[in-house]
């Protein structure tokens, strides 16, 4: 064997091709491409898969994010607490409304909010909490539950990375207030092309938000806000459709994966692998281990023939956009997970011997780079 691809998405395609093309082919034939049958077929397993009674089709993820705080009515002087680390999308949602995202700094072992930090963040212009469920682990929705509604806040989650995951039972999707995500092609539920979704049970919200999404209008050429152009197109929709009836199989092998990772990485010197709740089931979109050498390790990882990414390696707030006036205090962890976080190939068409590769091939760097004394111990 002689390289592990960081992903390779035409397994998965290449398992499904003729319902990708019947897809293809019924949308085709069909003649009606923007708000038809699939769409609406598809909004109504994906609320049914979520736990949800609404799904709402939209352009991409970060559209389903900003129309959210939008159909709530979140705007110019308003506050949105969201994670100190995450992908920028999640303080882009915020801006593209008027508001201020205001950073609270995460938890190192699940790299989500941390609750405490939150509490310390929530001032009378906080009108919501953005939890990121960031590389499929859920956040402690629990806790920021009872804080949301303590203090009269929204709790959104951004699931753009965490379709299948749980906690306690409940699908992300159905955790909060309301949820946001991305169908972007390498997610586990991914389009052939960009796609999102609002997932919510707020009927009120559901209405506004269709409206939105269709230049504010529920009846053709009467607009009744300002509203915008993101709808989830039909030919998406039907794709999506045929990946959805697997996608509970596909979570389950990723969980599979990452339990041989998490057993065989306890304990190796220099490297953290992440911590998931009792109560809860990642989603496993990647799999990110601390590596105290994370560039000589994915140096190492690499000449090994391990294809790795980082996720993310500058946090929002250090980014031209948000950096003036950005306060580093409430984002020490997040920094030091941008600087040690290390991505491993996890997607579920691996082999089980592409899965033992890059254990063994992980193990075999973090003793290479470890102390001499780290060497001796690890030693059989």
């Amino acid at each position: 064997m002689k390289s592990i691809a960081f992903f390779d998405i035409t397994r998965a395609h290449s398992e499904i091709r003729d319902g990708l093309d019947a897809a293809f082919a019924s949308v085709v034939g069909s003649g009606y491409f923007i708000q038809g049958a699939a769409l609406a077929r598809f909004e109504e397993e994906f609320a049914k898969y979520c736990g949800t009674q609404h799904a709402i089709g939209v352009g991409n993820g970060l559209d389903a994010l900003t129309l959210i705080l939008r159909g709530y009515g979140i705007g110019p002087g308003d506050e949105v607490i969201v994670p100190s680390q995450t992908f920028i999308a999640t303080w882009l949602a915020v801006s593209a409304c008027g508001a201020t995202p205001v950073s609270a700094d995460i938890e190192l072992n699940s790299f989500n909010l941390d609750p405490r930090a939150v509490a310390s963040r929530i001032t009378t212009r906080s009108r919501a909490i953005m939890a990121v469920h960031l590389f499929g682990q859920p956040a402690d929705m629990g806790a920021l539950g009872i804080l949301a509604r303590r203090h009269g806040l929204y709790l959104i989650e951004d699931a753009a990375q965490a379709h299948g995951a749980e906690e306690a039972g409940i699908r992300a999707g159905a955790l909060g207030d309301a949820a946001g995500f991305s169908f972007y092609p390498t997610k586990n539920l991914g389009a052939l092309g960009d796609g999102g979704a609002i997932t919510t049970n707020d009927y009120d919200l559901a209405q506004r938000i269709r409206r939105l999404r269709n230049y504010g209008s529920d009846v053709k050429y009467i607009h009744e806000e300002a509203g915008t152009n993101s709808r989830l197109d039909e030919l998406q929709a039907a794709l999506l459709s045929v990946k959805l009836a697997r996608l509970e199989e596909k979570v389950v092998r990723r969980n599979e994966i990452a339990a041989r990772f998490q057993h065989s990485m306890q304990g190796l010197p220099g490297i953290h692998p992440p911590t998931i709740g009792e109560n809860k089931r990642s989603a496993w979109h990647l799999y990110v281990i601390r590596c105290e050498k994370r560039d000589d390790f994915q140096r190492e990882l690499t000449a090994m023939g391990v294809q790795t990414l980082i996720h993310y390696p500058i946090p929002p707030g250090r980014q031209a956009p948000y950096r003036d006036g950005f306060d580093s205090k409430n984002s020490t962890n997040g920094d030091v997970a941008a600087a040690e976080c290390l991505s491993l190939p996890l997607w579920p068409e691996m082999t089980d011997d592409e899965v033992a590769f890059v254990i063994n091939a992980v193990q075999e760097v973090a003793i290479k780079l470890s102390t001499p004394q780290a060497q001796l111990k690890a030693m059989p």
